[in-house]
Formats: structure tokens, sequence, C-alpha cells
């Protein structure tokens, strides 16, 4: 079959994406590639006989068939390179994955699709910028990609849940698990508007050297990558020169000089490596995106207490006795709930804008 032979190809020794695909055009799809003689393989430009001696072929038929049981029992989707839904922006990058885990409903090649990133320690002023940005993009009908990683890339996702925009986290390790684990209910809520993404199968752990290679994916997937708030070094910086190998757009908000995590956006801005970005005008003037006129944009939409549960409203309660924000210790005690079904509940209220959460797993009434 030939979904068993394709996911086969990413567990082949020494055989890369671009090397797959390389195998892939030479003999017409994947399974035959596992068909082909040495003597053929020989004549494909990369493939040399120490490269042929460490081929794998029944190892990776193996592994693939136990992939293809997780992915069934788990409702993944798999796309292929040469598939039609498979990102066409990502497709003309040369090192693009030969091969995509998917979860969720996203659009992969939705008309408009921007990258945030940036820092992990994201300060207000960051998660401010991605409010403002999220905000008015809406009437662009745009696709919104980060990493799902702490600091701006989990800010960028939980501002486009709560205002209803399509996310899609790109993950550095299988569809089995969530890393950080703290953002496991921004995840699943995803699934719902957007997705996870991943080229990595189950069982792959988030290792240090996965994430260069995701922000590839972060990068190659979009129209623009923004980068919100980045010290001089770390992850976004590293997007960013990506997607300018790309010749795709990038952009950064400045920030004030001096400050750790506005560094990095100065650099990229001072050496010309982004265009400067105050406002979605200037990156839909950009881009030259029109705005859709059916679109209703949604500002902080207040939702009347009355349509909280019966467990939120205890919970908004007790907030709005307190002048100062409480912090999800304190509330595990005041409230008979555990700290996982709390977890839930307040995630639901900042998602519809009862409650703000602040650093230290604090929370206060909106």
């Amino acid at each position: 079959m030939p979904l068993h032979h394709q996911i086969g190809l990413t567990f082949l020794k020494n055989i890369g994406p671009t090397l797959a695909k390389v195998l892939v055009s030479y003999f017409g799809d994947a399974e035959n590639v596992f068909k082909a003689s040495n003597a053929k393989l020989l004549k494909v430009p990369g493939i040399g006989e120490k490269t042929i001696a460490q081929l794998n072929f029944g190892e990776a038929l193996t592994k693939a068939e136990a992939e293809m049981k997780f992915i069934d029992k788990h409702g993944i989707d798999v796309i292929f390179y040469t598939d039609s839904a498979y990102p066409k922006r990502l497709k003309n990058c040369n090192d693009s994955p030969v091969l995509l885990y998917t979860k969720g409903n996203s659009d992969l090649n939705a008309q408009h699709i921007i990258s945030i990133v940036g820092t992990r320690n994201a300060t207000e002023y960051g998660k401010q910028l991605c409010k403002q940005l999220i905000e008015e993009l809406q009437q662009y009908n745009v696709l919104v990609v980060s990493g799902l990683a702490l600091g701006i890339d989990v800010a960028a996702h939980k501002e486009s849940l709560k205002l209803n925009v399509p996310t899609v986290g790109v993950l550095a390790h299988g569809l089995d698990r969530v890393y950080p684990n703290q953002n496991r209910l921004i995840a699943e809520k995803m699934l719902e508007n957007g997705g996870l993404l991943t080229e990595y199968p189950s069982g792959t752990t988030p290792d240090r050297e996965n994430f260069p290679q995701r922000n590839r994916i972060v990068a190659g997937i979009a129209d623009a990558t923004i980068v919100v708030e980045a010290s001089i070094k770390g992850g976004a910086l590293i997007t960013a020169e990506i997607a300018n190998s790309y010749n795709r757009d990038v952009f950064a908000f400045p920030g004030r000089v001096g400050d750790d995590f506005s560094e990095g956006c100065n650099f990229l801005i001072r050496n010309n490596k982004a265009a400067l970005l105050t406002c979605a005008a200037d990156l839909a003037y950009s881009l030259g995106w029109e705005t859709n006129n059916s679109a209703k944009p949604t500002i902080e939409q207040f939702v009347l207490p009355i349509d909280l549960s019966t467990d939120e409203r205890l919970i908004f309660d007790i907030l709005q006795q307190h002048k100062n924000p409480i912090a999800i210790d304190d509330l595990t005690l005041k409230i008979n709930m555990t700290t996982s079904m709390l977890a839930m509940n307040l995630l639901n209220m900042e998602m519809q804008g009862y409650i703000k959460s602040l650093p230290g797993k604090t929370y206060r009434i909106s």
C-alpha cells in the first residue's frame, strides 16, 4: 500500500528529505524505491555504495507498520509531499519534509498564512502586540502558525483561539505528546479550529536538535514570518534567517533600545533582515492582501457571566471578590475542584474573555 512505503521512506537510515525526494522522483513512487535493486540504486545521484550498505528496508517497513497503527488509532492524517493537500508554500522549499503528520481541521493551503515567533520569556508588551496584531488580522481570513512553545508562541495561539482565527502549532516531536506539558489544554482547543503538525513519528522526543528543524516548517509554510519579541540569541532569529533563505517576507516589531527581548527584533530591522512592523495594515500592504468585507472583527467582545457553567461561575465570583490577582494554588484551596478540572475551567474562561492570566499562574477578572 502506498502509505506504508511513504512512511517507511522516512525511517531509512541516512536518507533525509532531499534524498528521499530524489529517490521517489527517480523510481516513480515510494513503493518502487523499496523494490529497487542495488544496481539501480547506484545510478541515483547522491546514492553510493556506503549508503546502500546501510539501507534498512525491512526495519523501515516494520516501523512504518507500527506507525500506521498509531495514526489509525488516534485519527491522524498523513500528507506525503506529492499529495494535493501538502502545503504548497512549504513544497517550494528544497529541504521541506517528505511527509507530515497532522491532526485537526486546518487548511494548510489557506489563502493567507502567517507565522508568529518570538521569545519564550514574553513580556506584557509582547503579549499585547500579539493581541493587537491578531485582532487586526481577522479581516484578512488568515491562518496563524507558531511553534506552541512558551511565551510569544502560545500567546499567538491563545489570541487566535479567542478571536476564532484558525491556528496551527508545529511540533518538534511526535503527536503522542505535547511539549511543554502546560500547553496541552491549548493544544486540545486548537484541534477545534486549526490543529497540530509535525514531521516526526510517534515516540520522537523534543530533543534540542529537532527545534531548528521544526523552525524551517514554521518559516516555509507561511507567506511571511513575524517576529514579535526576541533576544539576540534564540529560535526566533533562526526562524527569521530560514525565512530569508526561502525568500519569504520577514517582519519585526521594534522595541525599546536596551530591552533584552527587543534586541533581536531591532537587530533584524537594523540589518535589513526584517521590515519594520507597527500594525497588520503594514503587513497587508506589503503582501498585497485585500480585506474580506464579510469578516466581522471581534474586538474584546465580553460575554455576560450568565453564560458561565456552575463551576465557572464559582471561580468567577471568587476572582470578583478579590482586588488583586489570585494564584491557581490559592484557588484550589478555596474551591472543591481538582487541579486539572480547575485548569480546564480557567482556560475556557480565558478563551471567552472573562478572565486574564498573569505571570506566576495568577488570574484576575478581565
